[in-house]
């Protein structure tokens, strides 16, 4: 078996992940809970990384790099933010160090588009960005989904704009929080493949100014036409994808490829989303491409010097 070299840790408001990492960053070991940002900031973040160090047998020698919302304000220690036009090799070397806690701990900043009209923060997102590298492409737009999907226009890698979107609380929020809930109170599941998620995609991103009537229409659709409660979340879910997707094209260039950086469910729902629209994309998975960044970080930051 190989030996452990390094921890690395994406460290979420309310999700934790862990892998013990060997020196040709195989996985030898994982951990998942949710002990997120808002658990640690009260139970403790030594506690809560010392107990899943712990529970995978880390040696005390072995140094730790986390990325995420351990370095936010009300995090472990703030890790600050490299500013818009950020070389994504600045978040490496803008890496801060958790003092006191004898072990070699290492918390990776975000990156801040600071432009008056329009500010923007990601925290977590740089390191996918970090492991998603491709440097066959001059230039890729770089899509995240999530609770607040980002888009982000990396040119020669380096980041010259990115979009924050609030659409997976938006649909959270409306589908229990507003007159909305009558309409998909009995929803099934559904995928990408659903003609009402498609239709509702090419509708949205084809108006996106028209986006609070179109969701309005996700109840009248149900009074009027006979939508059912799976239509309905489908309808509200490619809405707001749709209208998403109109806004994140609009900060790449023409010759940008669209690079889908997720996982999951939502890997599904925003391919079928790209394809709808009639965008070529390349997929990496989300995971994947966290762990990547992670280990180009823990190279440079622990091991380049015994090169």
């Amino acid at each position: 078996m190989s030996e452990a070299a390094y921890v690395a840790v994406d460290w979420g408001t309310s999700s934790f992940r862990l892998w013990l990492m060997s020196a040709d960053d195989t996985v030898l070991a994982e951990r998942r809970s949710g002990e997120g940002m808002t658990t640690a900031a009260t139970v403790g973040f030594a506690e809560v990384l010392n107990g899943h160090l712990s529970a995978v047998s880390a040696p005390f020698s072995l140094p730790v790099i986390i990325c995420g919302m351990a370095g936010a304000r009300q995090g472990w220690v703030e890790a600050g933010y490299v500013d818009v036009p950020a070389k994504l090799s600045a978040v490496l070397t803008g890496a801060v160090s958790v003092e006191g806690q004898g072990r070699d701990i290492r918390i990776l900043p975000g990156i801040a588009q600071r432009k008056d009209t329009a500010p923007d923060v990601m925290r977590g997102e740089e390191t996918q960005l970090l492991g998603s590298a491709d440097t066959a492409l001059s230039e890729r737009l770089v899509c995240m989904p999530g609770t607040h999907s980002k888009w982000v226009n990396v040119r020669d890698e380096t980041v010259t704009a990115f979009s924050s979107f609030m659409t997976g609380e938006v649909f959270d929020v409306l589908a229990k929080q507003s007159i909305l809930k009558h309409a998909v109170a009995e929803a099934g599941s559904f995928d990408g493949d659903h003609p009402s998620f498609e239709a509702a995609v090419r509708a949205a991103s084809a108006n996106p100014a028209m986006l609070t009537n179109l969701v309005f229409t996700v109840r009248s659709g149900q009074l009027l036409h006979g939508l059912d409660a799976t239509g309905a979340a489908a309808r509200l879910s490619g809405t707001l994808i749709g209208a998403e997707i109109a806004g994140g094209l609009s900060i790449a260039g023409p010759d940008a490829t669209v690079q889908l950086v997720a996982s999951g469910r939502l890997q599904g729902l925003y391919e079928a989303a790209l394809r709808a629209k009639g965008l070529a994309y390349q997929t990496v998975d989300a995971d994947l491409a966290v762990r990547r960044g992670l280990s180009a970080a823990a190279q440079s930051l622990f091991f380049s010097s015994e090169r």
